[in-house]
Formats: structure tokens, sequence, C-alpha cells
């Protein structure tokens, strides 16, 4: 069986080196189907983003989407912090038809890519289609409980 979209090993040892990396704060990997030839690629990587999520809204696109796997931090109720990973489906809905088919066809393709590269489950995915109202800190934490 062959797949539309490929994913080049590039891609592959960013999200393990993304994953293995040891931060204080919340990160995220932004990638991004190149409809030209056709592979999932890495956009950018933010470190330290507040917690208004702000620089992340900045870099994505109002009109093209994007997978974007955060490495989020939550603190329970109880004092604990956990880090799990989120993956967010970023769907603006002004996006390109074509485009948005050929994302929406990687999308899990992408999800598996995320768990083998870091060795572990995607603690939860969200799409959001109405751009940056809809990703907030709020939004991300509330997955986590």
């Amino acid at each position: 069986q062959s797949q539309t979209i490929d994913i080049p090993d590039e891609l592959k040892q960013g999200l393990r080196k993304f994953r293995l990396a040891r931060r204080e704060g919340i990160a995220a990997f932004i990638a991004k189907v190149n409809k030209r030839e056709l592979v999932i690629e890495e956009d950018t990587r933010l470190e330290n983003i507040s917690r208004d999520l702000e620089e992340l809204i900045e870099e994505l696109p109002e009109s093209s989407p994007r997978f974007v796997v955060m490495a989020w931090i939550h603190e329970h109720s109880d004092g604990r912090k956990s880090y799990p990973l989120i993956l967010i489906n970023w769907t603006p809905s002004g996006s390109e038809t074509g485009l948005m088919t050929l994302h929406a066809s990687a999308f899990n393709l992408f999800q598996n890519l995320v768990v083998i590269a870091a060795n572990r489950t995607v603690h939860q995915s969200i799409e959001i289609r109405d751009g940056e109202e809809g990703l907030t800190f709020d939004a991300i934490d509330a997955l986590c409980t």
C-alpha cells in the first residue's frame, strides 16, 4: 500500500530530538505538508512559549493547515506536574481545499509518527478550526485533566 504523503528521515529525527530535549517551559514542533513535494516537513520549533500562547499563534498561518506537537506542562491540583504531548491539528477555515485534503489525509500518518518518534503516546489531540480564538491555554490545559 502506498502513501500519498511521505515522511522524510529528517522529520523523524527532528521529532525525536524535540521529544528528548530537556526544557523548562512549553515548547512546540510545527510541521506542514509540502504540496509540491508531497512530504511532511518541519516548519519551525518554539521553546519557552508563554502561557498565553501568543508566540505560537503568531507562527501559525491564518490560511494554511499545520500539525503542532506541544510539549505541555500541566500542574495538577495537588501540586504535581505532568508533561503530556498534545497534538494540535491546525485547520483554519480559509485554507485552500486541495491542501486541506492532503493535510487531512496525512493526519493519522503524522500522529503515528509522533508516537513512534517520541516513543510514547500522544496524550490528546485537538482540532482548531476557528483560529486563535480556539487556541487558548485553558482549552489545551483542559485536555490534560
